[in-house]
């Protein structure tokens, strides 16, 4: 089992340069960051942009994986998101993945004053996907339904490198589908109906998604095994790093459900201390489930 972390960038990076090696000398596997412009939990807190951090993160760690959790298709075009992770997956020496999903309304107004239905932002989604890989296999435009780009003519990856793997996040039919269809990888968090449910609902919600894509996989003539799997915990209401031993609950059922990679919010006094943990029991249970002595 993969452990990954998603750290909410309202640090200053003058702050934020320690918090990174910490993380990295935590033992955990991957990192990631928030895509969002605004947020009703995070009123008056500080987001940095996840682009920029993420480079700079790329500086002041050496194995530590990177990646977007997810990065947002609702104000990101293809042609700009295709460049900015070819860039990042450059300049972290192959150690990025893009999670990207389709994004949320609010971030959709905060970008550019329109109100946006979450259909009108899922066919959106799509787009960007498709576009999003045409441009990564070199071709000079793509036309959608909501969509177009054109005129592409640079090359679409650093010398020597390739594309970095893309994670889509989605938890209803239409999503699945893009996700069989389209995704090296699938990440979930339950959608937004998990808020406030305690741990066995919460996997029984999860499981019946991961049990969906298996079969959407399936009808498509897809293999299940070929999509990475990884699971956020932390969302829904109750605290999955309370302990070592929750910890390892968390990850013995995140096994259960299929899942390759489990990943979990650093802890943060942000968000009203719903995120707040102890960081030595943090690391002690990253260590356990890893199978190591912590130090």
């Amino acid at each position: 089992m993969e452990l990954g972390t998603l750290i909410l960038q309202t640090d200053p990076w003058s702050r934020a340069t320690q918090l990174w090696r910490e993380v990295e000398a935590s033992g955990v596997d991957r990192a990631y960051v928030a895509d969002h412009l605004t947020h009703p939990a995070m009123v008056g807190d500080w987001v940095a942009d996840p682009w920029v951090t993420l480079g700079a993160a790329a500086v002041v760690t050496t194995t530590l994986g990177l990646g977007t959790l997810v990065a947002s298709a609702a104000t990101r075009s293809p042609v700009l998101l295709a460049r900015a992770a070819a860039t990042l997956h450059d300049v972290s020496n192959g150690r990025f993945v893009l999670g990207l999903g389709a994004g949320n309304p609010l971030d959709a107004k905060a970008e550019r004053g329109s109100d946006e239905t979450t259909a009108t932002l899922s066919r959106r989604f799509a787009d960007v996907v498709h576009g999003l890989k045409a441009v990564w296999a070199g071709d000079e435009g793509y036309a959608g339904r909501v969509l177009s780009v054109d005129g592409v003519h640079c090359a679409p990856h650093a010398p020597g490198r390739t594309a970095p793997p893309l994670v889509l996040a989605a938890h209803g039919p239409t999503g699945l589908d893009l996700v069989a269809r389209e995704g090296d990888g699938w990440t979930a968090y339950g959608g937004a109906r998990i808020v406030g449910v305690q741990r066995r609902e919460f996997w029984d919600v999860v499981g019946a998604q991961a049990a969906a894509l298996t079969e959407t996989c399936e009808r498509l003539g897809r293999d299940p095994a070929s999509l990475r799997r990884s699971v956020l915990v932390g969302y829904a209401g109750y605290r999955p790093l309370e302990s070592v031993a929750s910890f390892e609950d968390e990850a013995a059922a995140a096994t259960a459900a299929g899942f390759d990679e489990l990943c979990f919010y650093w802890p943060t006094d942000v968000i009203g201390g719903v995120l707040a943990a102890d960081v030595d029991v943090v690391c002690q249970a990253i260590a356990a489930v890893h199978g190591r002595v912590a130090s």
